[in-house]
């Protein structure tokens, strides 16, 4: 149904003077009474009695003139909607978050985000980086925070937010605890929790490229895919770990964070926004150029 002939309707209904409403609506008095006989032929009623002063609505007239405003309003606002997701400032914006992000990325982008652009929907869904870069390409999400590097090959553009370096998590009984920095070789005897190759791969290589390049391939006793498992594996007292320094956030009468004096540059971490460049929707771009303004430490890459 024409919307434009409903709002034909309406205004006519409101001034019930075809002159009057032909004046409110810019056009001319015989292409509004056209407008208003095709709707009546299209509705199979008459909505308005002709009169000499004027017109009336019919009782057909009146029961119309209640939904036709209603469709005017859904009218306006799905043309609103519409409007907004092309700017990127209404829709829906999916985000895929790596663990490790909640202890300070997503509290800064969030509140900010929604401050400045409160018509977008978020939709968070936490994963790992494989998989929320797997989404990416499936177009089930539009933004992703990951763990860097990645080692498997991706279609999707990078971001980097934050470069980290890895610090130990230790039980609190272990005898490295009493030490305020750390070699890397310190840890060459300990038993470690390990991230698992397939899930993280990007962490656990990493990790071991670290250690042997300290001299030492790590004694894994224990895998885990998230940050927060495996330190809640080395509260368990099950061996100790390297961990990103962001996690030292993660606050445990049971852990012990320490530095290192010699971790290798080659094996630094980093938190990135990945984004399908070709595909982005608007929303995602204001999300990731507020993300770029908030964090300016890398270029697209």
């Amino acid at each position: 149904m024409d919307l434009r002939r409903i709002r034909h309707f309406v205004v006519l209904a409101e001034t019930l003077n075809f002159r009057r409403a032909a004046e409110r609506l810019h056009m001319a008095q015989p292409p509004l009474t056209v407008s208003i006989q095709k709707l009546e032929a299209e509705l199979g009623t008459r909505l308005f009695t002709r009169e000499s002063t004027g017109v009336q609505l019919t009782p057909s007239g009146q029961a119309v003139l209640i939904e036709a405003r209603k469709l005017l309003f859904h009218g306006n606002q799905l043309r609103e909607t519409a409007m907004s997701t092309l700017a990127g400032t209404g829709g829906v914006l999916q985000i895929g978050f790596v663990g490790s992000t909640t202890y300070g990325m997503l509290q800064k982008l969030l509140p900010l985000f929604r401050a400045e652009y409160p018509g977008v929907e978020l939709i968070l869904r936490e994963a790992t980086s494989v998989s929320i870069l797997q989404q990416l390409e499936d177009k089930t999400l539009d933004i992703g925070l990951v763990r860097v590097p990645l080692l498997q090959p991706t279609r999707a553009t990078l971001l980097q937010l934050e470069r980290e370096e890895y610090v130990a998590a230790l039980p609190r009984g272990n005898a490295l605890a009493s030490k305020g920095m750390l070699k890397l070789s310190d840890m060459a005897g300990e038993s470690f929790v390990m991230y698992a190759a397939g899930q993280a791969s990007g962490l656990h290589g990493t990790a071991m490229l670290a250690c042997q390049q300290a001299g030492f391939i790590p004694r894994v006793t224990q895998q885990a895919i998230q940050v927060q498992t495996v330190l809640a594996l080395v509260e368990s007292g099950l061996g100790v770990a390297l961990v990103p320094s962001v996690m030292q956030r993660y606050v445990s009468e049971k852990i012990v964070y320490r530095p290192f004096v010699d971790f290798p540059a080659t094996a630094s971490i980093g938190l990135s926004l990945a984004y399908m460049a070709d595909t982005e929707s608007p929303a995602a771009g204001r999300f990731r150029a507020l993300a770029a303004r908030e964090f300016p430490l890398g270029q697209a890459g």
